[in-house]
């Protein structure tokens, strides 16, 4: 039976697909951002005014 140690140290964790998943999540939200920049102003103008 291995120690809580040995097997602790044993299990690495997937990096470079967190890198990957945060790399794309970023790329997605930049590309919206560019895309309806001025679409998501107006809504929260729109919306801000209608609460005020």
């Amino acid at each position: 039976m291995k120690s809580l140690r040995h097997r602790l140290a044993s299990q690495r964790g997937d990096v470079p697909g967190w890198v990957l998943i945060t790399v794309m999540t970023a790329g997605l939200v930049a590309a919206i951002w560019l895309i309806a920049d001025d679409q998501l102003s107006q809504v929260l103008s729109r919306a801000i005014s209608d609460v005020s």
